[in-house]
């Protein structure tokens, strides 16, 4: 290798620090006017404190239970606490749909955004909605199995019992920290030392990220202890000083950097330096692989120092893949107004979990969309509830390019607006996973979109033959990789026969807590013939899995790396060992409540295949 490039690494590396530390430079003096007072000051107690449990469950990205039933899903965190303190599985509590690592591990798994900020580690949320409105003091999270995933709590300034909305929805950081992995499953009271804030709130936002975790993390209950009357601080606080190593990430964590940030994105005023020091003179390229590097509010900062520099981040080359989803507290149309100009050659875009609470208006995401939508390749709307009808049309019109569509618990979008996406001829990649999606219009989508290689369909509850779209599938996408028909809830044999015939390249299938599918009927063994390439295969709590579809899956999907067949009574611990020997490449098994399969058997299976991560759940 030519010595030139270690040289371009050492170099590029130390214009990085540079411009990392001109940038703060750039808002030096607003920083120097302030201290940080230590977090543990202490509130006089001037009133009595109240304790609520959560009222109402208003939002949240996803849950392991169906939209129809109150096993597994986010409404059981509203009320008291139906499980704490026992330990174990548990219908009656709220758990998310993804666990550890193994969905990044998939065919279906999607390549990160880079520039997301080290401190956003968030995969899921849910908010609450409390009976009155606080000053927080504490928050009890009652945990009963794998705890360890909540990594924010937010608070947020609008009352969402309240006539009047307010004129500006704060959201407020009360706790945050990195992904931590605890010892062991059994349940806990997870009670965080949280910040103080300047305004009353009975909207608490949890999010998790559960990463580290070993299966799915279940929680029961939320208490929230406040004040009526804002607390006074007592006067023994101790100041310290802001240094230059936390400064970014202290703004970042807290949400400080984001407060102005439209103000930063519309700033013209240039501070006047002598000269651009040795920047001059290194070649265009260089300094935006450098920027490139630069989290969106650095970018911002350092625009404002000198003009070489304000041009280089104005770059539309700098913007090329652009999550705003770390900032989902600060974006609204304002935002979107700024970032135009700088958008114009923007090929991913992630706008998921914002706008909501009228952050952001269908006329605001239409014009940044007419302006920033021609190239468009990727477009990410998770939780976007100000998204309708309009919206969808918008993005048909507008992005010609469009490959992938994330639609993920919009449920706010109306039925008949998924027509609209049938014009999308070019879609590679299409999540509708909790949204209200009707079965006309997906035939439509199916029919037109015959490019499709990743589709999600997942508690999509306003199906009414599965086996009807199956069959479409089979017919029209044969390019199909992967497929989720997570609780799905009448996919029969008939559909099976037809999705395996037409979609043999399929290398992910989720048919998880289908109950209309009978293992007597051969679709098991169907599947397992006619798909040799299958990597994933999820059969979650379906009880008629049995031996024989076991052995089919060892003899001919050799490939298989994840396999779910929680639940099953039919399973003996020889097919699995027969499966483990002909899967060199299998790396999780879960086989939770399987009746004939006991923790003595899974300590054997673990011994003899140690690269295999085999889950055993359990309830007390």
């Amino acid at each position: 290798m030519s010595p030139v490039f270690p040289m371009l690494t050492v170099l590029s590396m130390f214009y990085y620090m540079c411009l990392r530390r001109r940038a703060r430079t750039a808002t030096r003096g607003e920083m120097n006017s302030r201290r940080a007072i230590e977090s543990n000051t202490r509130a006089l107690p001037i009133n009595v404190e109240i304790v609520q449990y959560a009222k109402e469950v208003l939002d949240f990205s996803s849950h392991y239970g169906s939209e129809n039933s109150m096993s597994y899903t986010m409404w059981n965190l509203a009320g008291i606490p139906n499980v704490y303190p026992s330990s174990g599985d548990f219908t009656q509590t709220a758990v998310f749909r993804t666990y550890g690592t193994w969905w990044d591990h998939c065919p279906s798994a999607r390549l990160p955004f880079k520039r997301t900020p080290p401190t956003f580690c968030s995969q899921d949320y849910v908010e609450l909605a409390f009976e009155e409105p606080v000053y927080p003091t504490a928050v009890h999270i009652l945990e009963t199995y794998h705890p360890g995933a909540v990594v924010r709590i937010l608070a947020c300034s609008a009352n969402p019992y309240s006539q009047n909305p307010p004129a500006e929805v704060r959201w407020e950081i009360l706790w945050s920290e990195a992904p931590s992995k605890v010892n062991g499953p059994q349940a806990r009271q997870f009670t965080p030392c949280i910040k103080q804030i300047n305004f009353p709130t009975n909207l608490i936002r949890l999010e998790v990220n559960s990463s580290l975790l070993d299966y799915y993390t279940e929680l029961d209950a939320v208490v929230l202890h406040g004040v009526k009357e804002r607390p006074v601080l007592s006067l023994k606080t101790s100041m310290i000083d802001i240094s230059d190593s936390d400064e970014d990430e202290d703004e970042e964590k807290y949400g400080c950097g984001m407060d102005t940030l439209n103000k930063q994105f519309s700033i013209v005023t240039l501070r006047e330096w002598p000269t651009n020091g040795y920047f001059d003179k290194l070649p265009y390229e260089l300094i935006q692989l450098i920027l490139s590097h630069l989290t969106v509010p650095d970018l911002c900062r350092l625009a404002q120092t000198c003009k070489l520099l304000y041009q280089h981040c104005c770059d539309p080359l700098q913007y090329i893949h652009l999550s705003l989803q770390p900032y989902w507290a600060r974006i609204n149309d304002t935002s979107l107004e700024y970032l135009q100009s700088r958008c114009t050659l923007i090929q991913w875009l992630n706008l998921s979990w914002t706008g909501n609470r009228g952050a952001i208006s269908v006329s605001g995401f239409s014009r940044f969309l007419k302006v920033c939508g021609s190239e468009l390749v990727r477009l990410e709307l998770s939780c976007g509830h100000f998204l309708n009808e309009t919206c969808l049309e918008v993005i048909t019109e507008m992005c010609p390019n469009l490959q992938e569509l994330n639609l993920s618990s919009c449920d706010k979008i109306p039925p008949q607006a998924f027509n609209h996406i049938a014009k999308m001829g070019s879609l590679r990649r299409l999540i509708l996973y909790r949204t209200k999606v009707e079965q006309t219009a997906l035939l439509s989508i199916l029919n037109f979109c015959s490019e499709l290689q990743h589709l999600s369909l997942g508690s999509c509850v306003m199906i009414e033959d599965y086996d009807l779209i199956a069959s479409m599938m089979g017919a029209k996408c044969k390019k199909l990789r992967s497929l989720d028909l997570w609780r799905c809830k009448n996919i029969t044999e008939s559909g099976i026969a037809e999705l395996a015939s037409g979609c043999q390249l399929l290398e992910e299938l989720d048919l998880g807590w289908c109950p209309t599918l009978q293992s007597s009927t051969g679709c098991f063994t169907n599947l397992a013939r006619k798909l040799p390439n299958l990597q994933k295969l999820f059969l979650t709590a379906n009880r008629s899995v049995c031996d024989t579809d076991i052995e089919e899956l060892a003899a001919n999907c050799t490939h298989l790396r994840q396999l779910d067949i929680l639940g099953t009574r039919m399973v003996s611990p020889a097919s699995l060992r027969k499966l483990l020997e002909s899967c060199k490449d299998l790396s999780l098994l879960d086989v939770s409540f399987c009746s004939q399969i006991d923790n003595r058997v899974v300590l054997e299976l673990n011994a003899n295949f140690p690269n295999v991560f085999i889950k055993k759940s359990f309830t007390q």
